[in-house]
């Protein structure tokens, strides 16, 4: 007979699982979910406080800060521009020169200021364009060609007084750097005296007759295909004859009774205008000529 089976007494039953933990939280912390926002909100603690004591800094040093901002327009536009032509400029031709001529621009952009203001026109500072000029702004147009003429003469005539000065240095010290400037002087106003679009001389011929633009952008055409066929381009020319052809363009329509006033001008005003424009150019020619220094040879 087979064995009777051995029985084994049952197992105990397990014990029961007990339940998970809560996770610790220390008093305040943030609970689920929180602690993105609550993160975000430390990192912007130390930002909030720079700012209020930098406004608080700021608010201090006010009486500062607010003639600076007040000054700060002036400064751009004359002061600044002034500057900044001056440090480009001497990067090809040093301190020296950079000053002299930007104060030479200075100079003849003050003509213009001081003859418009005497006619009671309203213009602007004086603001400087590296290797471009300077330029004051009307800020009402001329009531006619004779005012026109007149604030576009006002220029090279104050700028060649500049020019003779720096002859006048020469004469005195012996420094042929003075002698250069002049002669940068009188170019510089001889160039501005081209009878064509905006530039003083295009203005001035308004009141003697519109047509000498006809002879001022062949000047410049002639000068721009010159410094082409050279190997030195010169783009100063190209703009000048580009932003010069719809004046001249205006020449060849019909002008409206208004226009037809503009140009109105009395026999003696064209005299003294002629006499000005064309003594002036002559001066400027035998200055450019006495004050000339051959290049020295090393």
């Amino acid at each position: 007979m087979d064995a009777p089976p051995i029985m084994r007494p049952p197992a105990p039953p397990l014990p029961p699982a007990e339940p998970p933990m809560p996770p610790l939280r220390y008093p305040g912390s943030p609970r689920e979910g929180q602690s993105g926002r609550a993160g975000l909100k430390k990192a912007l603690v130390p930002v909030g406080a720079g700012l209020l004591l930098l406004v608080k800094f700021g608010a201090k040093l006010k009486f500062l800060i607010l003639p600076v901002l007040k000054f700060f327009p002036l400064l751009l536009k004359t002061g600044g521009s002034m500057i900044v032509t001056i440090g480009l400029y001497a990067l090809a031709w040093g301190w020296g020169f950079a000053l002299g001529f930007v104060l030479l621009l200075f100079v003849h952009e003050c003509g213009h200021l001081l003859v418009a203001r005497r006619l009671g026109l309203r213009v602007g500072a004086p603001v400087f364009i590296p290797f471009m000029g300077a330029f004051i702004a009307l800020k009402e147009a001329p009531r006619n060609a004779w005012i026109e003429a007149q604030v576009g003469l006002g220029g090279p005539l104050l700028g060649t007084v500049g020019a003779v000065l720096c002859e006048g240095v020469y004469w005195v010290t012996g420094n042929p750097f003075f002698r250069a400037l002049a002669y940068v002087g009188f170019f510089l106003n001889l160039f501005n005296l081209a009878p064509v679009g905006f530039l003083d001389g295009g203005r001035i011929v308004t009141a003697l007759s519109p047509w000498l633009w006809v002879v001022g952008i062949g000047v410049i055409g002639f000068m721009m295909v010159q410094s082409v066929l050279a190997g030195h381009a010169n783009f100063l020319l190209f703009l000048v004859f580009l932003i010069s052809l719809p004046r001249l363009f205006s020449l060849f329509r019909r002008r409206t009774e208004e226009e037809r006033r503009y140009f109105e001008v009395t026999p003696a005003q064209r005299w003294i205008m002629a006499g000005l424009y064309f003594g002036l150019i002559a001066f400027l020619v035998v200055g450019m000529g006495v004050t000339f220094l051959p290049m020295q040879r090393g």
